[in-house]
């Protein structure tokens, strides 16, 4: 995906819910921190724009740069098994 583009397929509703769960994870923990925005963009190396991209729970951003944010500030993300019936919904 080109940067700037913004994803416009549909994502499954409880797929958006953990992209949304990640960002305001990641917008927590790094107020927890005392930090701004600007701080956290310089330290993981992307625009500032991009972190808010992630904090706001916007889905085209790329995964690196959203687990990236994430160890900054010592959080993980695993994934979780999909409950039966689940699979490719």
């Amino acid at each position: 995906m080109a940067q700037g583009k913004r994803i416009s397929v549909d994502i499954h509703p409880a797929a958006l819910q953990a992209i949304q769960a990640l960002g305001a994870a990641a917008r927590q923990a790094r107020l927890q921190a005392g930090e701004g925005q600007a701080a956290a963009a310089a330290r993981l190396g992307v625009h500032v724009q991009t972190i808010g991209r992630i904090e706001s729970g916007e889905p085209g951003v790329a995964i690196g740069h959203v687990l990236g944010l994430l160890a900054l500030y010592g959080l993980t993300a695993a994934p979780q098994a999909a409950a039966a019936g689940e699979a490719g919904a």
